[in-house]
């Protein structure tokens, strides 16, 4: 049967080919039908010919001295940028929003989303010469996921109860619970599929990617640079003869880099630097609306964030809309403690939003009983802007009679010395597909990038249970209710403090050319290297 005749025959809405992926994803589960690979690419919007040949020189905002190959240790763009660049997943979201197979030409749910089966590509070839097998997937999620792995990645993946092969090519993945959003999980940019042998890959190792472009240098948190995979299975990708990725961290470097021609391409470009790039006759600016969020997370494990009524006092301290107007100039909204967006399923529409109220703010400060300084580190490694928005925080804060003490680290090694070790600083998150591919990188009790260390309050527990149960239930309106129930502890309890939901702000040399750009994560989901080309 043709996909649109099954469609019509379960009476699935579609358009331009592109259908909503739960609606597709929960009849395959009901039918047992393989969920394509190229779900979502029929919409796609015709582009020119790609022209290939050219280096693209893309300035980064992101980037750390700290960041390595190894993709389990990712924990910047530049560094995301750098997996897409050389390598590959079993799934990835496609410019238009859809998820797609990659390695995977389709995955097939049954048992109730407990069982996954993904069938592999035959014509995938690692740089080093070796063929992609379902070995090679096995010894990659088992480095991510397995009981003594370290990779950020373990908290995905911690659902999985078993892996084994069907041949060399087909990979069955036993879950403990069903999940009807596994597929996304294996999307995760850490879980880039990588080279076995004797069961184990080497996550060092240059060569076992299947990407785009072969790494040909590579100096961390500085330059990457790649020459393109002759024998890469995309065959209207990686168009680039090179790709340089640039770590640029300061924004008026990165300004002079695009404007002056020393740069293609560059990222994170602050709000009010917007005008004066627009100008430039030789530069495009293009700006996308995503899952981007700008957080102060706030630890549980460290006083005086493990006082409940601490947190309340400095979620009502914050004039959120005053840091839209002065950090983001209005390229984004505010936000609600919660990482979810309208965009995602089941957002919770009903979620009283937190306003600036010294009033509550005193009140809640006062019953916390803490009297002294409360430490924010701060840097614009974390977010451009970060200080500011820090400053900005200090001032509204005084007026609940709350001294917030700002404290300036530096940008360079900002990810690993200061992000998810001090107990208040700033941070941001490219976010997540579905509510339980964000809540497990960074909100459930085994995730290691759980930030805000939100584990063992009796709301914490609950939210984990929640969790879990949502994840397994096919009934959407049972589902609604799950997730409701998740974001209103998430929002009441957890030290999340969210106050902006950022635009993607980019340059580009009118010399560049792409089709749709998608929204999942800055840099058309990371993936302008793979995507772009020069007309």
């Amino acid at each position: 049967m043709k996909k649109d005749e099954f469609l019509k025959n379960q009476g699935i809405k579609y358009k331009l080919g592109v259908i909503d992926r739960r609606q597709f994803i929960s009849s395959a589960i009901a039918t047992g039908l393989a969920v394509p690979a190229a779900l979502g690419l029929a919409g796609q919007l015709k582009a020119a010919t790609p022209k290939k040949g050219g280096v693209l020189r893309h300035a980064s905002g992101y980037g750390s001295t700290d960041d390595s190959l190894d993709p389990g240790t990712s924990a910047n763009s530049l560094s995301q940028n750098v997996i897409y660049t050389r390598g590959n997943h079993l799934t990835e979201v496609s410019n238009e929003g859809e998820l797609i197979g990659e390695l995977a030409e389709s995955f097939e749910p049954s048992n109730n989303a407990k069982t996954w089966v993904f069938n592999l590509r035959k014509d995938v070839e690692f740089h080093n010469g070796k063929s992609l097998t379902a070995d090679d997937v096995i010894a990659s999620m088992e480095y991510h996921g397995g009981e003594n792995a370290t990779s950020s990645a373990k908290g995905n993946l911690s659902s999985v109860a078993s892996m084994k092969k069907d041949g060399n090519h087909r990979v069955i993945f036993e879950l403990k619970e069903g999940n009807a959003d596994f597929p996304y999980l294996s999307s995760d940019y850490h879980i880039m599929i990588q080279a076995s042998k004797d069961g184990k890959i080497d996550p060092l190792d240059p060569a076992n990617g299947t990407g785009p472009y072969m790494v040909e240098s590579y100096e961390p948190g500085v330059k990457f640079v790649g020459k393109r995979n002759p024998n890469y299975f995309k065959e209207d990708r990686a168009h680039f003869d090179e790709v340089q990725l640039i770590a640029v961290i300061d924004a008026a470097a990165r300004q002079s880099a695009i404007m002056s021609g020393d740069a293609d391409f560059a990222d994170a470009i602050p709000a009010k630097t917007v005008n004066l790039l627009s100008r430039a006759p030789n530069l495009e600016i293009l700006e996308t609306t995503g899952t981007q969020h700008y957080i102060f997370p706030m630890r549980l494990d460290t006083e005086p964030f493990d006082n409940y009524h601490m947190r309340k006092a400095l979620k009502y301290a914050v004039k959120r809309q005053e840091l839209v107007d002065k950090i983001l100039l209005g390229h984004g909204v505010i936000g609600n403690d919660i990482p979810v967006s309208a965009a995602m399923p089941f957002f919770h529409t009903d979620l009283p939003q937190y306003e600036f109220d010294p009033d509550k703010a005193a009140m809640h400060y006062k019953k916390s009983g803490y009297t002294g300084a409360v430490p924010l580190s701060v840097a614009d490694a974390g977010f451009s802007g970060g200080v500011s928005a820090g400053e900005l925080m200090v001032e509204s804060a005084k007026q609940a009679g709350i001294n917030i003490q700002l404290v300036r680290e530096p940008n360079d090694g900002y990810w690993s010395n200061v992000w998810n070790v001090k107990g208040w600083c700033n941070s941001y998150w490219g976010g997540r597909p579905t509510q339980d591919v964000m809540y497990q990188a960074a909100y459930t009790k085994e995730t290691t990038w759980n930030e805000t260390a939100w584990r063992d309050t009796e709301a914490a527990i609950k939210f984990n249970e929640l969790v879990v149960m949502a994840r397994s239930e096919t009934d959407n309106e049972k589902r609604k209710s799950l997730y409701w129930s998740a974001q209103e502890l998430l929002h009441d309890d957890g030290g999340s403090l969210i106050p902006l939901w950022a635009n993607y702000i980019h340059a580009h040399s009118k010399a560049l050319s792409h089709g749709p750009v998608a929204g999942n994560w800055t840099n058309d989901g990371n993936k302008v290297s793979e995507r772009w080309w020069f007309a």
